[in-house]
């Protein structure tokens, strides 16, 4: 690292965080396990499929592995960013296939989790400058409230909270809400019900989850999407594929589409 660059990754941290971008999407959540990652990857795709020009950014930093889950194993990812070997528009990888760019975290490199805030405000500050050349980016954000996670979702204009019928889901969505929406409260959070048995289950976990909210927060985040379980989800991960390519009409597909449709609607 140069002095310059060393320099500037010692710039005090500020409280206002970079400009928010009305064109980024966060994807969420209280805990793992939860479909996150592959509701960002799909996302991306269905988006791109919508016409949009899409940038994938795995932000889960230090558990990165939206990259691997389509079977971009080797491609350069934000370790040589932090270690100022590269620019961030200099790792953006072109998935043809998906037709949409992403930027990979960087698999098991714990370091990146443990960024100090100031270097992840100017790692912010970039992706705010790369988003402006696309449609929309999509942040696959950590799970948890950690401080690196909750300053990189609140970048995101649109915060997608996914949440599935598991009480503890529940409860850790409720929880994530609570944080995001006092520390951001001009992001427009959402929630997304993950691996719903059917479209009037899915209905019942929100409602669950916002009950709380109006109660106990007097906010209520909107039903974004509900996503039903699909076998074939678990077919399309272990071939390394998204489940647009794999099966474009399987009903996970379907309802990754719709909810793409109405984020555009929304745009």
């Amino acid at each position: 690292m140069d002095n310059t660059q060393a320099e500037e990754f010692r710039r005090p941290y500020s409280a206002a965080v970079p400009r928010k971008r009305r064109n980024i999407i966060a994807i969420a959540s209280g805990k793992s396990g939860l479909g996150k990652t592959w509701l960002a990857v799909s996302l991306a795709h269905a988006l791109s499929l919508l016409r949009k020009k899409t940038l994938l950014f795995d932000a889960d930093l230090g558990l990165a592995n939206t990259a691997a889950q389509i079977g971009l194993t080797d491609i350069e990812g934000l370790e040589s960013v932090i270690n100022a070997q590269k620019s961030l528009n200099q790792i953006v990888y072109s998935y043809d296939k998906g037709r949409f760019d992403i930027i990979s975290g960087g698999s098991g490199l714990m370091k990146l989790s443990e960024m100090p805030i100031g270097r992840l405000q100017i790692l912010g500050e970039d992706l705010s400058t790369i988003a402006e050349a696309y449609d929309t980016v999509v942040l696959d954000t950590g799970a948890g409230v950690k401080k690196s996670m909750r300053a990189l979702a609140g970048l995101a204009a649109q915060i997608l909270v996914i949440c599935t019928d598991e009480p503890s889901a529940q409860t850790e969505a409720y929880g994530f809400i609570k944080i995001m929406a006092a520390q951001y409260p001009h992001s427009r959070l959402g929630i997304v019900v993950n691996q719903a048995d059917s479209l009037a289950e899915g209905r019942r976990t929100y409602e669950t989850v916002n009950k709380a909210c109006v109660e106990f927060l007097r906010l209520s985040p909107p039903l974004m999407g509900i996503i039903r379980r699909d076998t074939r989800v678990r077919d399309a991960i272990r071939s390394q594929n998204t489940i647009l390519s794999r099966y474009p009409t399987s009903e996970a597909a379907s309802d990754v589409i719709n909810l793409a449709e109405r984020l555009s609607a929304d745009g």
